[in-house]
């Protein structure tokens, strides 16, 4: 499909047929989506991303908070290029990103629905986040629904914040409860874990590190 085509799309067929909100700081994006013919596919932090039946290998993410933060992700994009544990920019406008389509399960579905996580997927985000330090960058905020898996293989869909100094510990502290709890624990025979559950602890470190800023 032609670039100038899809965003015809975007603009008259998407962006007039939603809404992006947020119930407080900590909670992602919520979605209310009337178009007849955009799918609601994900939501972040800061977007929620929408496939559009016509063209399944492309996916737009549009902005619902911090909209001037978008350029920055686009120099985040450009600085990664084309790596196989990141998907890469098509296009942009002044709200959104059109970006390749990485399919797959986030982690943090994947504990609640009981689908095992195989170490592999941990070894190629830590190859990703290795990969983007040597372009200039800074993985920041890659977590349990920022790492998505497929065919045993393990990709990060969310490189916004990649451009913010410091250090932050959200994918050393999952690989430290994945090596200590989930392996030994739930790998083998992995039960579903009721969402309620999984997010209870997910905000509960979100505000933790939140309080504890100075050693994020």
């Amino acid at each position: 499909m032609k670039i100038e085509k899809y965003i015809k799309l975007i603009e008259n067929e998407l962006l007039p047929h939603i809404n992006l909100s947020t119930e407080g700081p900590f909670d992602p994006i919520i979605v209310k989506n009337s178009s007849n013919t955009w799918k609601t596919i994900g939501s972040g932090n800061y977007a929620g991303v929408f496939l559009h039946q016509s063209n399944p290998k492309w996916v737009v993410k549009v902005y619902g908070r911090k909209p001037e933060d978008l350029i920055k992700e686009v120099d985040v994009y450009n600085k990664l290029g084309h790596h196989e544990c990141f998907s890469h920019l098509i296009d942009h406008e002044e709200n959104y990103l059109i970006l390749k389509r990485i399919e797959g399960i986030n982690l943090f579905d994947a504990v609640v629905k009981g689908i095992p996580i195989p170490e592999s997927v941990i070894n190629d985000v830590d190859e990703g986040i290795a990969y983007a330090r040597s372009v200039g960058l800074n993985p920041y905020d890659v977590h349990g629904k920022n790492v998505v898996m497929s065919g045993g293989r393990g990709y990060i869909v969310d490189v916004s914040d990649f451009y913010k100094q410091g250090k932050c510990r959200k994918w050393d502290d999952l690989k430290k409860a994945y090596q200590k709890i989930y392996l030994p624990f739930l790998y083998k025979f992995h039960p579903p874990i009721p969402f309620f559950i999984v997010n209870s602890v997910r905000k509960g470190y979100r505000l933790y590190r939140k309080i504890k800023r100075g050693n994020i």
